[in-house]
């Protein structure tokens, strides 16, 4: 939409709809309600709300030295920018708290000229009681003129403080000050976890920050426009293709509210504008609409999308999808299934890790195939980041490491804060060790212990892994779950009894475990190159030649197939996919993260009727849609793998054209057309024996057969990846074969294949078991096997 085009929609809307949005916003009216203007002499109005200087506040403590700097500068960004409070040291605000829950803390930050300080270069951490908000932020190095930041934090004591910590040689500063009471339905307790899906629990007791919040195809709305103070910018500037959005409107007051819905989720401005999909009524829609946001890698993102359908004329005719990142969050989604009406409001919360390395969050809507009207709608978006495990918005520092030690703060905690902070990690890995082997955790001071952010090297479902060293020298992975996760505790029971039994050489290894304290710790070896994953894509490591990529597809599929025959009971993994595919320091494959893992049918069963669980893109559709879990599911997920390993590209993209989204699907298309090395990784081209493409493809369609029944099991997928490597590894010898059979392929002189068992060494290829893949088999006591390692 150009920019005139822009402002004529604008100003439509603000004069058109003008007066209802007024009278759309019944007021609410906060128990708690701190609008400061620090450091100014008189009232200071802002788009209608009135900040109130500190020095006339008698509900709040101010303690700390401090000067007042000001400006009548009157092109400052906005009134409450012309003063600000300057600490010299340490400072804090402590507000009286008459009602609990969440309450929003927003800052105002704006360097004004001033002849006794650089405001500019001065170092801002701020912290509550419980939480780091900023860390550090500084102005030399940012964009903007101002800083604003919106947090909610769950306030469960009768005061609050906010504590400004001056650094050494500098100063700290803050214009203004927002401490106000929200609804406690706002924000919930629990929302939907997209990888691996399931809930994701605890929320209240993590402090969250507003990243964006958007207003999908209307203007700007203001804070005197919504009943709770907040901003709703419009969405354009975010959108990846300005083209693939069309806005649509309607009146406001033609907004209907259920009852699970309130102004205080999203004022009716919000619900009554929407994006939609740009070419909505062409014959075939081949793409989606994408919004792409800039976020801090190292954190999770709570977000919210609001839907409200303000263009059909019927219902049940709107079905599309919304993604979030690679993952699927709303798969044939039928909006008016759940408002049964149309103009009905109605909203989506989501987790989503976005920890893998991507400092982008993609949010993305499109049609499904089957949908009577191939469209999509969004009218709203929320992005919210949450803290993390250093009870941190701004990276790994605790509140205890960057917050100095006061006499106030000491009498009131009764505590010396800091003792922690000199342990090293490999004082918590002694301790993590001795509570594998039964030592109670009261006689060790690690295990409860801060982590190091800067150590690590993963994140997924359960919790954060961190690297560590055994006193041997030994590296190890450390495994840090989530106690207020149930979803976690569940994951952590299952590895243990999952992984305890096991022992094979392309199996990530269980070294031990702690759970005392409300701490969740699995130790297991080190995987030096990572998952698989970052060696396809989305990393600076150097490109697999076929011949690793043959041989680790190799690995995966033998661990797997132990997984499946090598136990007592069939074992499911439920969550095969690149990132579980870890790599060793010599790119051996090993399979990792059994939380999701469940045993296989008894003998004269054929499924285990279960609830879904997996990661979309990966997920067996049979498996989806009728809730039966096979070992068969775990095929279908290796052959989403096999392509990702082909093709470097994530399983599921949607910024790409909606043919390509779903990698499944495409390398289908081009596989059955024999034309499959048309979409490999350009890295390979004219590098791969035709004759061993050709078996891989074959192998990989055969894994992503529709229905279990037709997928070959993951012993016959080992067999054909061992023989496509053998085609590349003598390519210059071989002709391709014509037999296009799996199962059976002449002219290559082996042994005859016999059916697989249980046997270790065929699955390894060799003539003996090992000690590793042999044991474990048949143990049943819980980590019986293991060494004893001390460590340090």
């Amino acid at each position: 939409m150009g920019l005139l085009k822009w402002w004529i929609h604008v100003l439509f809307v603000v004069s058109f709809f003008g007066f209802v949005v007024h009278e759309s916003c019944a007021a609410f009216s906060p128990v708690d309600n701190y609008l400061i203007a620090c450091g100014s002499s008189k009232n200071v109005s802002i788009q209608g709300r009135d900040f109130v200087p500190d020095s006339k506040q008698s509900s709040f403590v101010f303690k700390g030295d401090h000067n007042v700097v000001s400006s009548s500068n009157s092109s400052v960004p906005s009134p409450i920018f012309q003063s600000a409070r300057v600490f010299p040291s340490t400072a804090s605000y402590e507000f009286q708290i008459n009602q609990k829950g969440r309450h929003w803390i927003r800052l105002y930050f704006y360097p004004i000229a001033d002849s006794m300080h650089n405001l500019r270069s001065a170092p801002i951490t701020v912290v509550t009681d419980n939480f780091v908000l900023l860390n550090n932020f500084t102005f030399k190095n940012y964009n903007g003129s101002y800083l604003f930041k919106e947090y909610a934090i769950n306030v469960t004591s009768d005061s609050l403080s906010l504590n400004f910590i001056a650094s050494n040689n500098s100063v700290t500063f803050v214009n203004g000050i927002e401490v106000v009471s929200i609804p406690d339905e706002l924000f919930p307790d629990q929302a939907q976890d997209l990888a691996p899906v399931g809930p994701f629990n605890g929320l209240s007791g993590r402090a969250l920050e507003t990243v964006y919040r958007l207003n999908m195809g209307g203007p700007l709305i203001t804070p005197q426009n919504d009943t709770l103070g907040r901003t709703w910018e419009n969405d354009e500037k975010y959108l990846h293709l300005n083209s693939s959005a069309k806005a649509v409107s309607v009146n406001p007051a033609n907004i209907r509210y259920p009852t699970f819905v309130t102004t205080e989720i999203a004022p009716n401005w919000v619900y009554a504008t929407a994006e939609t999909m740009g070419d909505a009524n062409v014959p075939v829609v081949n793409f989606n609409v994408t919004w792409v946001f800039p976020v801090d890698p190292n954190f999770m993102y709570f977000v919210r999308a609001h839907f409200c359908d303000v263009f059909s004329k019927l219902l049940n005719t709107l079905v599309f999808n919304v993604y979030i990142n690679a993952d699927i969050a709303l798969p044939n989604f039928d909006l008016s299934s759940f408002t049964s009406g149309l103009s009905i409001p109605y909203y989506k919360d989501f987790v989503s890790n976005s920890s893998a390395g991507s400092s982008y969050l993609t949010v993305s809507i499109g049609p499904d195939a089957l949908a009577d009207t191939p469209n999509a709608i969004l009218n709203g978006l929320e992005i919210i980041k949450i803290s993390n495990d250093a009870r941190s918005l701004d990276g790994s520092s605790s509140v205890e490491s960057v917050l100095p030690e006061m006499p106030s703060r000491k009498s009131k905690l009764g505590i010396i804060i800091g003792l922690v902070v000199g342990f090293s990690v490999a004082v918590l890995l002694l301790a993590l060790i001795y509570c594998c082997i039964d030592i109670p955790i009261s006689r060790n001071h690690g295990c409860d212990q801060k982590f190091d952010e800067s150590l690590v090297i993963g994140v997924g479902g359960f919790g954060r892994v961190y690297k560590g060293v055994l006193e041997d020298g030994t590296n190890v992975a450390v495994k840090r779950g989530n106690p207020r996760s149930e979803q976690g505790l569940a994951e952590f029971r299952t590895e243990i009894e999952m992984l305890s039994k096991l022992r094979h050489r392309h199996l990530v290894s269980l070294i031990g475990y702690c759970d005392e304290r409300s701490e969740m710790i699995l130790v297991y070896e080190y995987m030096a190159n990572g998952p698989l994953r970052s060696h396809l894509y989305g990393t600076q490591l150097p490109s697999l030649s076929w011949k690793q990529r043959l041989e680790i597809c190799i690995g995966a599929a033998r661990g797997l197939h132990y997984l499946h025959t090598g136990a007592a009971q069939t074992i499911i993994h439920r969550d095969v996919k690149t990132t579980n595919i870890l790599l060793d320091e010599n790119l051996v494959a090993k399979v990792a993260d059994f939380g999701l893992s469940k045993a296989g049918p008894a003998l004269d069963q054929t499924h285990v009727s279960t609830a879904v669980k997996g990661s979309f893109g990966y997920l067996d559709p049979e498996y989806f849609r009728r809730q039966q879990l096979t070992e068969k599911s775990d095929v279908y997920s290796f052959g989403v793998v096999l392509m990702e390993v082909l093709c470097s590209r994530p399983a599921l993209n949607p910024v790409l054209p909606r043919e390509q989204v779903n990698i499944a699907e495409w390398a289908m298309t081009w596989q059955k057309k024999g034309m499959l090395d048309q979409i490999m990784d350009p890295y390979l081209a004219g590098k791969v024996s035709p004759a061993s493409l050709k078996k891989f493809g074959e192998t990989a369609e055969k894994c992503l057969a529709e229905y279990g029944v037709d997928r070959p099991s993951m012993g016959d997928v080992l067999w054909n990846l061992e023989y496509a490597l053998q085609l590349e590894e003598t390519s210059s010898a071989l002709t391709e074969p014509e037999d296009n059979s799996t199962n059976h392929i002449p002219g290559i002189p082996m042994a005859p294949m016999q059916p697989f068992d249980n046997s270790v060494s065929m699955i390894d290829g060799v003539n003996s078991s090992t000690d590793d893949d042999a044991e474990d088999a048949a143990t049943s006591a819980v980590f019986s096997q293991l060494v004893n390692p001390r460590g340090r």
